[in-house]
C-alpha cells in the first residue's frame, strides 16, 4: 500500500478519499478475507480502542484510515502515531465500505503480521498453554484470547477452527490477540505437539462436561501451578476423543443440571483464572 507524502498546509490525512474504487480502499477490502491477509501479510483492525491497544503495545500501523470528523476529535491520539505520513482521510461512506463492521466508529488500521509475537521456539517448557480444538465462533475465540492474556497464558495452540487474525476475533479480544504467541496448526499436529510437551513434563488438562464417565474432578482440586496446558474443545462436538484420552487430568465445572453445558468462553474464564488464583494464595519461595 503506497502512502503519498502530505504537503505543507494539508489537513491531517491529506486529501479526503471519496471513492470506494480508490486503489487504497480496494486493497483494504481485500483484507476482509483470510487469503487477502496472507497474501499481503497484513491485518485489518477497526475502531479507536484497537488503535489505542496497537500503539500501547509499541506496534507501528502500516495505514491509519479515518474520517475527517474522527481526526478532529482525536488529536492527542494522532500525536502518538510513529509515522504520521501513514495517516489517510476518507469520507464516512468510504470508510464504511472499507470496514467489516456495520457501524464503524470512524477509524481503521492495518498492521503487518510480522510485528506480532513469533511462535515460541523449542527449549524450555512453557508454564501455561491454552490448546483449542476446532473452536468455530470468532466471538468465543476473541473472548478466550482476552481471558488467556489476563491469566498469564504464554502460548496459544489452535487446531484449525476460526482464524485468530480475522477482524471479528481481533475486536472480541480487545487487542489481546496482538500480544499473545499464537500458533495455528492441524488437529494432527496439535496432538503431536501436546504429546511431545507432555513428555517434557507439561501437565495436560482436559475440560469435560460434569456428566462424563471417568476420573473427572472439580477444577479447583487440581494443582494449576505446575506447567500446564488447558485443552478446550469445539462448541458443539467438544474435545476430540484422541485429545481427551491424551490428557493427564480431566476437570469439570460443577453446575445445575438445568443447563447442559456452559459456553466455552464462560467456562474458560473460571479454568484459566484458577492458576493465578492459586498462585496468589501461595507463600513466596
Amino acid at each position: 500500500m503506497g502512502f503519498p507524502a502530505e504537503r505543507p498546509g494539508q489537513p491531517p490525512g491529506g486529501e479526503t478519499i471519496r471513492s470506494v474504487r480508490n486503489p487504497l480502499i480496494q486493497a483494504v477490502r481485500r483484507l476482509h478475507r483470510s487469503s487477502g491477509r496472507l497474501e499481503r501479510g497484513l491485518l485489518l483492525l477497526e475502531g479507536t480502542h484497537l488503535l489505542q491497544e496497537t500503539l500501547g503495545l509499541g506496534l507501528r500501523p502500516e495505514l491509519v484510515l479515518a474520517t475527517p470528523d474522527w481526526l478532529e476529535r482525536h488529536g492527542v491520539l494522532l500525536e502518538r502515531l510513529p509515522e504520521p505520513g501513514r495517516l489517510r482521510s476518507a469520507s464516512p461512506e468510504v470508510l464504511a465500505a472499507a470496514a467489516t463492521t456495520r457501524h464503524p466508529d470512524g477509524v481503521l488500521l492495518t498492521l503487518a503480521m510480522a510485528q506480532l509475537p513469533a511462535p515460541a521456539a523449542g527449549g524450555s517448557i512453557p508454564g501455561f498453554v491454552l490448546a483449542l480444538d476446532r473452536l468455530q465462533d470468532p466471538g468465543n475465540l476473541g473472548t478466550l484470547l482476552r481471558t488467556a492474556l489476563a491469566a498469564g497464558v504464554e502460548r496459544v495452540w489452535l487446531a484449525e477452527g476460526a482464524d485468530p487474525l480475522q477482524p471479528k476475533v481481533l475486536r472480541a479480544s480487545s487487542g489481546a490477540a496482538l500480544a499473545l504467541s499464537i500458533e495455528r496448526m492441524t488437529s494432527a499436529d496439535l496432538h503431536t505437539r501436546l504429546a511431545e510437551a507432555q513428555g517434557d513434563g507439561l501437565q495436560l488438562v482436559a475440560a469435560m462436561v460434569p456428566e462424563i464417565v471417568g476420573a473427572v474432578r472439580p477444577y479447583w482440586e487440581l494443582d494449576w501451578c505446575r506447567p500446564t496446558a488447558l485443552l478446550l474443545g469445539n462448541e458443539g462436538a467438544g474435545l476430540a476423543p484422541e485429545l481427551s484420552q491424551l490428557a493427564d487430568q480431566w476437570v469439570t465445572i460443577p453446575h445445575s443440571p438445568a443447563v447442559e453445558s456452559l459456553n466455552v468462553a464462560a467456562a474458560a474464564a473460571l479454568l484459566l483464572l484458577e492458576r493465578p488464583r492459586q498462585a496468589h494464595g501461595r507463600p513466596a519461595p
